[in-house]
């Protein structure tokens, strides 16, 4: 084997590590509560929003062991702040206009048995603006962190440790 063959594998391996499987379903977005565009046209920001929390959902998911799936559904979404119009549409982000998410999920292991599961859970931050905002000019950051916390709670902590 070439140095640059080993390179590359040594590279490449995170990239082919095995993961728990993710399958996440959105219903319409018209329907959600608060996932309205400032600036952007409807079509574009909401495929931006799932590109966004599927990428999200995926990276939590990177570290959860082979033969785990995770089948997610995005009930409701009421994004962090609120859409006013100032000259034109601006996300206006307040304490009072926290994110909240309605989710049902199954969590299950490498046989099929549950390990997790809820149905229309909703899940907020109503404290969101009052903690330590490490990476908050990520879009999406105050919703993003909803779905970390509750992953780590609901999800994360049922998985056994190897």
């Amino acid at each position: 084997m070439n140095k640059l063959s080993l390179v590359l594998l040594m590279v490449c391996t995170p990239f082919f590590a095995s993961a728990g499987e993710v399958s996440v379903k959105w219903l319409d977005f018209n329907d959600y509560r608060d996932v309205r565009p400032a600036n952007e046209s409807k079509s574009s920001y909401y495929k931006r929003i799932e590109k966004q929390f599927d990428k999200q959902i995926q990276k939590l998911m990177a570290d959860t062991p082979s033969g785990y799936k995770l089948d997610l559904t995005f009930e409701d979404i009421d994004l962090a702040g609120d859409v006013r119009f100032n000259m034109h549409d601006i996300r206006i982000i307040k304490s009072i206009h926290f994110p909240r998410m309605k989710l049902s999920y199954t969590l299950t292991d490498k046989s099929g048995k549950v390990l997790a599961q809820a149905d229309s859970k909703v899940i907020k931050d109503l404290s969101f603006m009052d903690r330590i905002r490490m990476g908050r000019d990520e879009a999406f950051y105050f919703d993003k962190r909803l779905l970390k916390d509750w992953f780590a709670e609901h999800i994360e902590s049922v998985i056994p440790k190897s």
